[in-house]
């Protein structure tokens, strides 16, 4: 299945869990169920803007965009983000008005078997798409695979404390249960948001990567070939890496553009998907950037 068909399957999942969770909370009266059901709430609109914003992605270059719109997946796991945070400071409210005034618990078999329910349909599919994700490298899927699967976590997690704080009569174990899910949520949250501002901001290659590409170029090194100027970036599924290649003056146009087309087709095998510009230039001339601290952090 493509992304946008998994981020479609992800909307299905949210609805029916809603239901099933808001049943669960309606049968208990659990604020840590109800915690529960507002976070697939949250998985719902998520994944509907991630939908959105993978399919905006995946649109041709244009002559406003000439790059393309990869980075589109980016805002929805930073949206994505928001709304776990949002999520969790609900959570916590409502939960700090439960701890100074308990309520009695009920059905709590029903409840926590309908919340098992929805917590299995979310497990499998988190795991479906974190593949997916990483086969595609894409962050919007990953984002939203990765919200399922602290959902999955925190599910198991609220439905045990329920029911312990059920059959034991210590009810103050619902409203910190809740406020438990309201702080694992938050962290999520602020690794989605940070990692979103990251990709914005032309992050560089992950060293792994950064790696293959300085092996591949010290493979064509040569007393008569050197490659300086090099600068990575990721934009989204897309992988960038600009370079100057350094050649004898005295080479004919023809060979030193076959010797850049090897070692572009050299750096796309060792990274897929790698967008290479490399500039030609004879061995004696060196270039200068108008402003040396462009790329200090590459």
């Amino acid at each position: 299945m493509s992304v946008a068909a998994y981020l479609k399957l992800s909307i299905a999942v949210a609805v029916l869990a809603i239901g099933l969770k808001a049943g669960a909370w309606w049968l208990t009266g659990s604020v840590g169920m109800l915690s529960d059901a507002l976070e697939s709430l949250v998985n719902l609109a998520g994944a509907g803007f991630a939908l959105v914003m993978v399919t905006l992605a995946a649109a041709p270059p244009d002559d406003a965009h000439p790059y393309g719109h990869h980075k589109a997946e980016y805002f929805s796991s930073g949206f994505e983000g928001l709304l776990i945070l949002v999520a969790a400071l609900a959570i916590a409210a409502v939960a700090l008005h439960r701890l100074w005034q308990p309520q009695p618990l009920e059905q709590l078999g029903w409840g926590g078997a309908l919340s098992l329910v929805a917590t299995a349909l979310n497990g499998a599919l988190a795991w479906a798409m974190l593949r997916k994700a990483r086969a595609q490298r894409s962050i919007a899927l990953e984002a939203d695979a990765r919200h399922l699967m602290s959902d999955v976590w925190t599910s198991v997690g609220v439905v045990a404390g329920v029911l312990l704080a059920g059959y034991t009569g210590w009810l103050w174990l619902d409203p910190l249960i809740a406020l438990a899910v309201a702080a694992l949520i938050a962290r999520t949250a602020l690794a989605l948001l940070r990692r979103s501002a990251d990709g914005l901001m032309d992050a560089a290659l992950e060293p792994e990567l950064r790696a293959r590409v300085d092996e591949v170029l010290a493979s064509f090194a040569h007393p008569s070939i050197r490659f300086d100027h090099v600068v990575t970036r990721r934009a989204g599924r897309r992988h960038h890496v600009e370079l100057h290649m350094h050649l004898p003056a005295a080479w004919s146009l023809g060979r030193a553009a076959a010797m850049r087309a090897a070692v572009e087709q050299a750096l796309l095998r060792s990274v897929p998907g790698l967008r290479a510009t490399i500039q030609l230039l004879p061995r004696d001339v060196e270039t200068h950037d108008a402003d040396p601290g462009e790329r200090a952090g590459d």
